[in-house]
């Protein structure tokens, strides 16, 4: 794949100075301003949490390690938005529209009435102009993905699927309680209506290496996807992962800040230069964060990994086939 004629080919730029195709650059042309997103905390749940698959959910998981502390403090959606709202209006002033984030367990897994109602009770809101649903691709049934479609006919919609890895092994160790195969067909099926998809991956799970993350980008490039979220993996309090790090530190070999953005890299180059680019890396409350520590913030993430592309003279899409 790595003929001469694609190492000889300039950085292109497309991508408003950025080697990568970031999904806010993209929002900013198309929507005219920020894009923000609200989080939501529904009260559903997990087929990995209430015994239909497992219980106690994937090894890595504890969703308080990024659900906003208001969700707990206010207990209604109107309530909820309306905090998220006020909080995010004057940390960016410059967001055009609002979203209603479905974010925590699996927002798709549920009665279907209770499930429109829901979303509908959202977008009711003042100032909600959409919504993004986080879900696993095991919670994605037909009638599910036509509400999210004839819903995506009367405001924007973005659905989170949560991916995590492309190999088989990874998700099995992780008690992920799907294979890559159901990601592949939940991603066809939703794009099949002309949803907005973002995949979640996570990068740096125990088993996984730079050479399955770069073949795992390879299959992502065949996928009718809109945008990927990368975050690293952090080992969080009060999950199966914090106790096997606990017990044998070695068995979660963890990646640093240098291996984990050539990592990204690496997939960035087979990926589809119009795959969005929403995240970049994650932060887990340091209360909950066992390890690692980088000792940086999440907004040096763009420019670090621009200068790892930059020494490389690499960019999204540099290997993918014109």
């Amino acid at each position: 794949m790595k003929d001469e004629a694609i190492q000889e080919r300039e950085a292109p730029t497309l991508f408003s100075g950025r080697r990568y195709n970031a999904y806010n650059d993209w929002v900013r042309a198309t929507h005219g301003g920020r894009l923000q997103k609200i989080s939501v905390e529904a009260g559903f749940t997990c087929p990995n949490r209430d015994g239909s698959l497992g219980i106690g959910g994937c090894s890595f998981c504890n969703n308080d390690g990024f659900s906003p502390s208001y969700l707990r403090e206010q207990p209604t959606i109107r309530e909820q938005i309306t905090t998220g709202m006020a909080f995010m209006r004057r940390r960016y002033p410059d967001a055009k529209h609002y979203l209603a984030y479905f974010q925590t367990y699996s927002n798709t897994y549920g009665d279907l009435q209770r499930l429109e109602d829901t979303y509908r009770e959202a977008l009711a809101q003042p100032g909600i102009d959409g919504l993004v649903i986080g879900t696993r691709p095991d919670c994605l049934p037909d009638e599910v993905l036509d509400l999210l479609m004839r819903l995506a006919r009367e405001c924007l919609v973005e659905l989170e699927i949560g991916i995590e890895s492309c190999n088989d092994e990874v998700l099995a160790d992780c008690l992920r309680g799907h294979d890559f195969a159901c990601s592949r067909e939940a991603v066809t099926r939703a794009a099949a209506r002309g949803l907005f998809i973002t995949g979640h991956l996570l990068l740096g799970l125990p088993g996984e290496t730079p050479e399955t993350l770069r073949t795992g980008a390879w299959a992502l490039a065949q996928l009718p996807l809109d945008a990927l979220k990368f975050h690293q993996l952090q080992v969080v309090r009060h999950t199966r992962l914090a106790q096997q790090y606990l017990r044998d530190p070695a068995s979660v070999p963890l990646l640093d800040p240098q291996t984990y953005l050539e990592c990204v890299a690496d997939m960035l180059e087979c990926l589809p230069p119009d795959f969005k680019i929403q995240r970049l890396g994650s932060e887990v409350p340091p209360r909950l964060r066992l390890s690692p520590d980088w000792g940086f913030r999440l907004s040096e993430f763009p420019a670090r990994l621009d200068a790892v592309l930059h020494a490389r003279n690499s960019w999204q899409g540099r290997f993918h086939p014109p």
